[in-house]
C-alpha cells in the first residue's frame, strides 16, 4: 500500500501545485502570467464576457482546487474545480484545434481531466489530510 500511497502524493502534488502555479499567473501575474487584467482581456477578446469577472473565476477554481488536491482535502471538490475550467477551455479555444497538443489542441486538458476524475475516484491515498 505504501507505494501506492507514495505514487498519489506524488501525482498530487505535481498536478496541484502545477495547477495552483498556473492559477498564480491568471490572478497575480506570477511567473509570466498577466495577471487578472490581462487574462480578463483575452477571455473578453476570445468572447468570454465579462472578462475580468471570469478570470477572476477560473483563477480561484485553479487555485483553490489545486491546493485542495495536492493536500489531499475534500477530493471531489478537488477535482471538480479542475475539471469544470478544463472543459471550459476544450470548449472555447483547444476543441476546435482537434487532439494534438502541437496544433493548440485539448490533449492537455484531456490529460489533466484524467488525472484529476481518476484520483477523485481513487482517493488520496494515506499521505493526505482527508
Amino acid at each position: 500500500m505504501m507505494n501506492m500511497d507514495l505514487g498519489l502524493l506524488i501525482i498530487r502534488l505535481v498536478v496541484g501545485l502545477l495547477f495552483a502555479g498556473h492559477a498564480a499567473q491568471k490572478l497575480f501575474g506570477w511567473f509570466g502570467g498577466y495577471g487578472i487584467k490581462g487574462t480578463g482581456g483575452w477571455l473578453d477578446s476570445i468572447g468570454v464576457k465579462p472578462g475580468v469577472p471570469m478570470a477572476v473565476m477560473v483563477g480561484l477554481f485553479e487555485l483553490v482546487g489545486g491546493l485542495l488536491l495536492a493536500l489531499g482535502l475534500w477530493f471531489p471538490v478537488a477535482a471538480a474545480l479542475i475539471i469544470i475550467p478544463m472543459i471550459g477551455a476544450i470548449v472555447t479555444v483547444h476543441g476546435k484545434n482537434g487532439l494534438w497538443v502541437t496544433q493548440n489542441g485539448f490533449e492537455y486538458n484531456l490529460i489533466l481531466i484524467a488525472i484529476a476524475l481518476g484520483l477523485a475516484l481513487i482517493g488520496p491515498g494515506e499521505y493526505a489530510i482527508h
